[in-house]
């Protein structure tokens, strides 16, 4: 292919990439160093907004238990999201009729899905888990308004809705094992446990190490799954930071445009650090193949 072929063909690339990614981008670190209101010409504060935002004890509150949150329920996909993987892998006839069926909770919008959810909680609708747990315990449980159960709840939904992907990709991971060595590690001896752990899972581990990488992606920035799961979550430290964020630089009325676009690229970076061992594993494995 030719330069001018090729430079016709990335060029649109280029210029959506550059239009919907580093534009805002740029924007949003020219923001955090300025004092801005809205509708006027932001006023050059220098590294203020960083400051009041890392001395603040919300902030920190919503960093540990946004970094909390991501340690959990990513484990519980990766591992959830194999053993269910393994498990509908087997299935024969019935096995499009399942997969269907779990992927439910992945196609329905977050905001939708967390409401449903709620609903299982919520006594005012029925409540069903609510009320099943407390015949079983004998005690009301503030699923809402008691911290570690509006965190339990909020885990349990994102687990939810995010392990049909999981369980989608390593599904496909699963099927490019090649046969010959499952066969081999029965023959001699290796119980199915054994195969999983020392031959089938090393044999997806970038299946895995993708599944965990986009996953802690996804709940570092969870933020509509809140407005229904937890109200109240300012005050019982469930903030996270996508709603930090939003709370900081809209909802409060304060005008703070700037120190939510810092908080913005403190994410960013936050993201980047907790992806940095999967990305120099994957470039690992890379310069090895």
């Amino acid at each position: 292919m030719r330069r001018r072929e090729f430079a016709a063909f990335v060029a649109p690339s280029v210029v959506v990439m550059g239009a919907l990614l580093v534009l805002p981008l740029y924007r949003t670190i020219e923001w955090s160093l300025q004092r801005v209101n809205y509708g006027q010409p932001g006023e050059w504060v220098g590294l203020d907004n960083y400051v009041e935002a890392l001395t603040d004890p919300r902030f920190g509150r919503a960093v540990l238990f946004t970094v909390g949150l991501t340690i959990v329920v990513v484990a519980v996909l990766v591992v959830g999201g194999y053993v269910l993987a393994a498990l509908v892998d087997t299935l024969g006839r019935s096995k499009p009729w399942v997969l269907g069926i779990l992927l439910i909770s992945y196609v329905v919008p977050n905001i939708v899905g967390a409401t449903m959810f709620s609903w299982l909680f919520n006594s005012n609708f029925g409540g069903v888990l609510n009320y099943a747990w407390t015949q079983i315990s004998g005690q009301e449980v503030l699923w809402f308004t008691d911290a570690w159960p509006n965190r339990l709840i909020i885990a349990l939904n994102l687990a939810w809705a995010m392990l049909p992907f999981a369980m989608l990709v390593i599904i496909a991971g699963l099927q490019s094992v090649p046969k010959e060595i499952i066969e081999a590690a029965r023959v001699d001896g290796a119980s199915i446990i054994r195969t999983h752990l020392y031959v089938i899972m090393p044999s997806i581990r970038g299946v895995l190490g993708f599944v965990a990488l986009i996953s802690i992606m996804d709940v570092l920035r969870v933020f509509d799954n809140l407005v229904p799961l937890s109200p109240q979550a300012v005050s019982i430290g469930n903030e996270t930071l996508m709603l930090y964020i939003y709370n900081v630089a809209f909802r409060d009325g304060g005008q703070q445009l700037g120190l939510g676009s810092a908080v913005n690229v403190l994410l960013i970076l936050l993201i980047i650090v907790m992806l940095l061992p999967f990305i120099r594993r994957t470039a690992k494995e890379a310069r090895e193949s």
